[in-house]
């Protein structure tokens, strides 16, 4: 093959990879452009074009990731990571680890260890690679690769994210959830919630959010049965997507630009947490961005008679 065929075979590898790490979907189609620039400018053949270019967009994450990380504390309210609609990378053999990496809660978790920690961890627990492939990828010998990862495994396992297995539950649950929303139902949306569960909003100061944070199913029902009803008046439509693996929905205005999305966290037939993206600098990879400020506007226009 040639060298484009070689890395067009392996740019759903190197996306996953890249994404994983980074927690953005620009950042990581960013290192993949960067991966292949340095694949093409090599002036001989590697031996291996997937060890070649899993390590060089390995190292290219590790490195935006460090300097992403000063960004990122300085952040306006929660951080999340940029919604992925669907994982192009599929391999039969690690379903169960591809989908349990990629969903909100376990990105948030990577968050926790340091670049070379994640690394190692999503090299060798999600990917599968050697672990004298994944020490040549982080330029680190295979005793500290183990190290590595046994640190990275303690601080995932305290808090790793459990979810339904049974996927046709979880939508199920989902579409009744935004069925109840649509519909303003309060006492519907309370039935489907955790006791404890949590709203949390990532707006970077960037866009109106329902709330940076709601507990208590009471709490969050109320709040969404009172603000999407009029949502829905003005033409803002809920359509039910996979966001990051786990059910949710992108939320566009009239024109069908985006304004969010949600995702929703599902355990023992309840959700337990409600994730909002709606930082538009993290929605512009999903489609063209609405603007989340003028439908706030109108929202209050019609609440207030006015509209």
């Amino acid at each position: 093959m040639s060298k484009v065929e070689e890395f067009e075979e392996l740019r759903s590898l190197l996306f996953s990879i890249a994404y994983r790490i980074l927690g953005s979907v620009s950042e990581a189609e960013d290192a993949v452009q960067e991966a292949w620039l340095r694949f093409d400018a090599s002036p001989t053949q590697p031996v291996s074009a997937k060890a070649f270019l899993s390590t060089t967009v390995t190292r290219i994450a590790i490195d935006v990731l460090r300097s992403a990380r000063v960004r990122r504390e300085a952040y306006v309210g929660p951080w999340f990571p940029e919604p992925l609609l669907s994982d192009p990378y599929q391999d039969p053999a690690r379903a169960v680890e591809l989908a349990d990496s990629v969903s909100m809660a376990a990105l948030l978790l990577l968050e926790r260890l340091s670049p070379l920690e994640r690394a190692v961890f999503l090299l060798r627990e999600v990917f599968g690679f050697g672990y004298d492939e994944v020490a040549a990828a982080v330029g680190r010998s295979e005793a500290a690769c183990r190290q590595l990862l046994v640190r990275a495994r303690k601080h995932m396992e305290a808090g790793r994210p459990r979810f339904e297995a049974d996927r046709a539950e979880r939508q199920e649950l989902a579409t009744r959830f935004f069925d109840a929303l649509k519909d303003g139902d309060v006492g519907g949306l309370q039935d489907l919630l955790a006791a404890d569960v949590q709203l949390v909003g990532d707006g970077g100061g960037k866009a109106p959010q329902l709330a940076r944070a709601v507990v208590g199913a009471e709490n969050v029902a109320r709040l969404l049965g009172t603000v999407f009803p009029w949502l829905i008046r003005i033409d803002v439509t809920c359509e039910p997507h996979e966001i990051n693996g786990q059910p949710g929905a992108v939320v566009r205005d009239r024109d069908g630009k985006v304004l969010h999305t949600l995702s929703l966290d599902v355990l023992d037939g309840r959700i337990q947490t409600i994730r909002s993206v709606v930082n538009p600098d993290k929605l512009g990879h999903i489609g063209p961005v609405g603007d989340a400020w003028a439908v706030d506007r109108e929202v209050k226009r019609v609440r207030s008679g006015r509209g």
